[in-house]
């Protein structure tokens, strides 16, 4: 066997790790890890493949990769977990905090209307240099003057990219602490959870390289919030290097362990508690959970439904549950929190595929664990 598979799978949850297996056996991975719990405790964790695409590193428990937009729910963790500072909490507005985002007809959008993508700043219409993304704070103060593409809260479009700079932004002016450190000092490292949004070059070495994908996703009729996400020459940043990982993009540059992704994902799991201690207030966890939109994206070629910063199961592709908070990430990344069976998963890999949501690996996945319920 070429792709050593190790880990655990509690008795009754076979199927899971013959999925994992069958998606190495079938050619579609290089390396990835699966892990799900249930109330808290473990039943899978699964890891194999390799790290690298020459095949000379073993995927690891250690192993941490950048699971891209399915770092965003996290980041929105983070937010409820600081938003009860604010007498308004999501129905304040973001100008409240940064006066410079009123302009050009924004000056009444919430925290809510921004964190449900409902801002109309999907990406940068006009031409940036793309190491703008290489520096948050820069790029924050650039997008926050900008006209919106639609009408602030009419409508909701996606933002792969932007979302983060503006949260992080959002929390270092309502905490004067970084998202990422908040993350670490408060929720991750207390609970000794291996994922951070900002990674230091000493982790650098544990990160897997990552195999791109061949193909562009298929996005569907092409308008101007989606050629600003996603298909101009500025859209994104270059990717990978050691400081793309070491600064914070709660959007997208989350890097960690499956493991640790279900952890954290498991705070949506048990009503904002991690490890048995409340983390988010009652009233912030209902605020954050609660539909905020439903309804054909401006962005994606899906009608998507979104809380305050995390997905509600309207596809189908996460499982039964239609309350499970989820997301999925660039590549074929996904996280779920199922309230109803105190459930979470995540599966990681180093494989891109150019699925943008349900990616058949994962989806393969989600289905075995749901079978052995």
């Amino acid at each position: 066997m070429d792709y050593p598979i190790s880990g655990f799978t509690a008795p009754g949850f076979e199927p899971v790790r013959e999925a994992f297996e069958d998606n190495f056996a079938e050619d579609k991975e290089l390396g990835a890890g699966f892990s799900a719990l249930i109330d808290g405790e473990c039943v899978v964790e699964l890891y194999g493949g390799h790290a690298d695409r020459q095949k000379s590193i073993p995927w690891d428990a250690k192993t941490i990769v950048p699971v891209y937009s399915t770092t965003k729910p996290i980041a929105a963790l983070v937010l409820a977990s600081v938003i009860d500072a604010l007498p308004a909490g999501y129905e304040t507005t973001v100008a409240d905090l940064w006066p410079e985002f009123a302009d050009n007809g924004k000056d009444t959008l919430s925290i809510a209307d921004l964190v449900s993508h409902q801002a109309g700043l999907s990406g940068f219409v006009e031409p940036i240099d793309p190491a703008l993304w290489l520096d948050p704070p820069a790029c924050a103060a650039a997008l926050a003057p900008l006209a919106p593409i639609w009408e602030p809260g009419t409508a909701h479009g996606y933002h792969p990219l932007t979302w983060g700079y503006l949260i992080g932004e959002l929390v270092q002016r309502i905490t004067d602490r970084s998202l990422g450190a908040i993350l670490a000092e408060d929720l991750a490292g207390p609970a000794d959870i291996d994922f951070r949004i900002g990674t230091p070059a000493s982790e650098h070495d544990r990160v897997a390289e990552i195999m791109r994908p061949r193909a562009l996703p298929d996005l569907g009729e092409i308008n101007d919030a989606t050629r600003a996400a996603f298909l101009t020459k500025w859209s994104s940043p270059d990717r990978g290097g050691a400081i793309w990982r070491e600064i914070e993009i709660p959007s997208a540059n989350g890097i960690g362990t499956a493991t640790a992704v279900a952890k954290l994902y498991g705070i949506y799991a048990h009503d904002g508690h991690l490890d048995g201690k409340r983390v988010i207030s009652e009233a912030a966890f209902d605020a954050l959970t609660q539909s905020r939109v439903k309804g054909q994206d401006l962005v994606l070629p899906y009608v998507t439904e979104f809380a305050a910063g995390v997905m509600r199961n309207n596809l189908g592709i996460y499982g039964p549950n239609p309350d499970t908070l989820c997301h999925s990430g660039w590549g074929g990344s996904l996280a779920l929190g199922d309230p109803d069976r105190r459930l979470s998963a995540a599966y990681v890999m180093n494989r891109q595929s150019n699925s943008l949501q349900g990616d058949p690996r994962a989806t393969r996945l989600v289905q075995a664990l749901y079978g052995c319920l």
